[in-house]
């Protein structure tokens, strides 16, 4: 992945901005452009982490702007480091004592200053989401309702969508309250934010909106913090929440001087609470703010940006820019037809390694980007049929495995005893004799008495317990306070980990049970163990809970290893951000991608489309597109329909790539066929609203499906009475659209009003 570089010849030296002279005209205005607000709408590679990083040097430098009254707001650890690493070597070591890092790292720092003020302890824990879905599976049980009816994970969800709407639980139950989902979300909400004060606990949506909370409550907290941040940069802030934009608008209040970078064609968090509006009303919320497009493209082709303009010119809603560059027209876009999904990752694998072979490439230097993740799997396999090393971005973290979380729950119970998630998560794991119904009378004792479960447990011998569960309750309370006095009596964070794994018995139960997967598990724990070992190495003032906090807020960008020698496989948002030399968008798809809507109702084709220009963006020289004409579903082989996004490419700059064939023997396939394959041809045209097959192998297996039909002859038209297989019998009442892109409305008795894709919805008409 190509990287700018500073040079060390390129800094100020005598209070000269000699850098000024490496920015064109737009970025000069947008760093030296100080006072007042300001929109930096930052096109795809037109260098925004340059401008923030220089505009900050500026401040620092030029404006001897102190560093402690600059806050840096980004979404990612990542971004952070590297403006401070741009930062130092443009100046000095001032960027690290600025303000600078993820909403979610700034306003917990802000929230351990005052926790207090708001009835918490300054060593709060961090919930993460699995955190959150258990403690919501607990309420639920003990409101009597089954986890397999009623998921937490969609009640998380609620109440996560709720927190980022800055919505209360007693507003949710007043004014939110229209189905019995909604109901049991509000009778949860309620206790789950009981449950997180007592635990001392905050999950990652209060980390936004709990500062708020203490702003609203404590002006004078407020001022103080207003005051201090004279200065205010804000990152990608079309990914913004409606929290994150009434905390920083709260901030911003005294000086005015907020400057946010961002571009409406790079918005595809609505599903994580995103708003567009933020970036798109900007300018009506600060009445004297001044706009700057930067336009000039550093990372693509011409090809590729003519590519990427073509498809978001549809859509209705966004500022205006035009994105070019100075850079050489370069290849075509490569469309690849492939007949499976087997057939389609051994095209990909095989185009990889002959661009490696013809033009240098590092494995580094590739991506293969997809809508979902289950999509990795087959691409996984032509790579190590290949012997092509790859990573997997957005898989399975290592801090969310199991054996990493147990172990970080001992450590959270040495700050935070209170934390109940985490206590019940280990105070039997190994198994020490304490079983379910200890637990549960441990629980019923906490809630009837408004109690922490801590708070019962280290009086064990006053609990009316079973008497072998209570000897070792007391026993593991006995090892927690020990291990907490010689952590808060100076012991180093590598020791007490140590003494913790062996007092516990955690190490030596993996051991003893010594299968694969725990061998496995073991290594896990030593490497957890040689993080903290590094943490404590590399830090000036360690604490175990800077540590945990730092784990807490890993993202999932933070997990990517530009360096590693590795294919780099991951979802098209997990790609935000990030640039490559050669870029493979696969599965292009109806119902793929764009992603189809939930409960069959119509998708939200604006944001689909932002993600699809953001994946063409993210390449530099070479990009390919790509989708199967059929694919196994449900065990099912099943016909696909290509994306609509390829009618709306611009013609010009694509060129098909047909013939795709299959190797029928041992299973394997490649992109061309051989004297010892039998090969199945197939002839598409991509730009055809209808689509054509031909198979000369498979015979009339699979019949030509066509959309466009006469008015005579169609008979979804309005008034129609359908059947469709989830919502029943319903009439049509409007259509809209042509050829694939036909939609319904369709009223169906008892499930209201949904818009269907005419082509998806498998509609039966009534006669």
């Amino acid at each position: 992945m190509r990287k700018f570089e500073l040079h060390p010849d390129k800094t100020i030296q005598n209070g000269d901005p000699t850098f000024l002279n490496e920015l064109n005209e737009q970025q000069r205005r947008a760093v030296t452009n100080t006072d007042g607000p300001l929109l930096i709408v930052a096109g795809a590679g037109s260098g925004k982490t340059r401008v923030l990083t220089y505009r900050i040097a500026y401040l620092l430098q030029q404006q001897k702007t102190l560093p402690q009254n600059i806050l840096a707001l980004t979404f990612t650890n990542k971004a952070a480091r590297e403006m401070q690493q741009r930062i130092s070597r443009l100046i000095d070591d001032r960027a690290n004592r600025l303000w600078m890092g993820t909403f979610h790292s700034i306003f917990s720092k802000i929230l351990r200053f005052e926790a207090d003020k708001i009835g918490f302890s300054k060593n709060f824990s961090i919930y993460d989401t699995s955190d959150s879905e258990q403690a919501i599976k607990l309420i639920l049980g003990e409101l009597n309702f089954d986890a397999k009816e009623v998921k937490p994970r969609t009640i998380q969800r609620k109440i996560s969508d709720a927190k980022n709407e800055l919505i209360t639980p007693d507003t949710y139950l007043e004014k939110f309250v229209q189905s019995t989902l909604d109901d049991i979300t509000s009778r949860v909400y309620k206790i789950y934010q009981e449950r997180l004060k007592q635990a001392n606990a905050m999950d990652f949506d209060d980390l936004l909106v709990r500062p708020i909370e203490l702003f609203n409550n404590h002006p004078e907290i407020l001022k103080k913090y207003q005051n201090g941040f004279r200065y205010i940069l804000i990152d990608e802030y079309q990914d913004t929440n409606h929290a994150q934009y009434k905390v920083t608008r709260m901030l911003s209040e005294a000086h005015q001087n907020i400057c946010v970078v961002g571009d409406d064609a790079q918005s595809i968090y609505s599903f994580r609470g995103a708003d567009i509006s933020n970036i798109l009303n900007f300018k009506n919320d600060y009445d004297q703010a001044v706009e700057i497009p930067l336009e000039q493209n550093y990372r693509s082709t011409k090809y590729i940006l003519q590519c990427a303009d073509s498809i978001i010119k549809k859509n209705r809603k966004q500022l205006e820019k035009t994105l070019w560059t100075d850079n050489n027209e370069g290849d075509t876009i490569t469309l690849l037809e492939n007949y499976d999904e087997r057939d389609e990752a051994n095209r990909v694998v095989n185009y990889i390694h002959d661009l490696k072979l013809r033009k240098g490439y590092d494995n580094n230097d590739f991506t293969i980007l997809y809508r979902t993740n289950y999509q990795s799997r087959v691409f996984e396999e032509a790579l190590r049929r290949k012997n092509i090393a790859y990573q997997l971005v957005g898989g399975l973290s290592f801090y969310q495995r199991k054996e990493v979380k147990d172990v970080l729950a001992y450590l959270t119970l040495l700050i935070n005893p209170h934390d109940e998630q985490n206590l019940l998560r280990i105070i039997n794991e190994p198994s020490r004799g304490i079983g379910q119904k200890t637990l549960n009378d441990l629980l019923k004792k906490s809630r009837s008495e408004n109690r922490s479960v801590w708070s019962i447990i280290e009086n064990v011998e006053s609990a009316d317990l079973y008497k072998p569960a209570k000897v070792q309750i007391g026993k593991f309370v006995s090892m927690i306070n020990t291990l907490r006095n010689e952590l808060n009596e100076g012991a180093s964070l590598q020791d007490v980990t140590k003494k913790m794994l062996e007092q516990s018995g955690y190490v030596k139960a993996l051991i003893e049970e010594s299968s694969p997967k725990s061998l496995t598990r073991r290594d896990n724990v030593v490497e957890l163990q040689n993080a903290i070992s590094y943490y404590e190495k590399t830090n000036k003032n360690p604490s175990l809970g800077s540590f945990l906090q730092e784990i807490s807020l890993i993202t999932d960008a933070d997990k990517y290893d530009e360096d590693k020698p590795a294919v780099t496989l991951m979802t098209i948002h997990g790609s935000k951000g990030l640039e490559f030399p050669v870029v493979f968008i696969v599965g292009l798809e109806e119902n793929l991608f764009p992603m189809g809507g939930r409960d069959g109702e119509e998708a939200n084709i604006e944001e689909e489309r932002r993600l699809f220009y953001v994946a063409i963006t993210r390449a530099e020289k070479h990009l390919f597109f790509s989708y199967c004409k059929l694919r196994f579903k449900f065990g099912e082989e099943t016909r696909q329909l290509r994306s609509r996004f390829l009618n709306e490419v611009d013609p010009g700059v694509v060129r098909t790539e047909t013939g795709a064939t299959i190797e029928q023997g041992n299973d394997q396939m490649s992109a061309s066929g051989t004297n010892n394959t039998r090969s199945v041809h197939v002839e598409y045209d991509w730009r055809s609203p209808k689509n054509s097959y031909n198979s000369k192998s498979r015979g009339n297996s699979l019949h030509t499906i066509e959309y466009d039909y006469d008015n005579g002859e169609d008979p979804f038209q309005t008034g129609a009475k359908v059947l469709h297989s989830k919502f029943g019998q319903g009439k049509i009442i409007s259509r809209n659209g042509s050829g694939s892109d036909t939609r319904v409305v369709v009223f169906f008795k008892g499930r209201g009003q949904k818009t269907l894709m005419l082509r998806a919805a498998k509609l039966k008409v009534i006669h």
